[in-house]
């Protein structure tokens, strides 16, 4: 498994899964863009990358399967670091997300 950043040629899957309600799974509505919204946000990313970073989740054989981010929350104690991830469903229970969130921490 490999975990990168995403680049600019990932943004039209990227946009496939955001509007994509299976990608998710049932506890998360979609995130509606379309590709031009996300080239936008992606061109003009004003987070610091530091506080907020998109990932791709990839097989050894480089077959993408998911996204993961890391991202900065406010909490009443201060901020926290946060992560998120989202497998094909095809792919789930077969531990790549674990994979990916241990390399994160790493």
């Amino acid at each position: 498994m490999n975990l990168r950043v995403v680049e600019k040629e990932d943004l039209p899957l990227f946009v496939e899964w955001m509007n994509n309600p299976e990608f998710w799974g049932q506890y998360f509505s979609p995130i509606q863009r379309t590709k031009t919204q996300m080239e936008k946000t992606f061109e003009s990313n004003p987070l610091d990358p530091l506080e907020y970073r998109q990932f791709i989740i990839e097989k050894k054989d480089g077959t993408k399967i998911g996204g993961m981010a890391h991202f900065n929350v406010l909490a009443p104690y201060g901020k926290t670091l946060e992560m998120g991830y989202a497998l094909l469903p095809s792919e789930r229970g077969k531990g790549y997300c674990t994979e990916a969130a241990q390399i994160m921490v790493d």
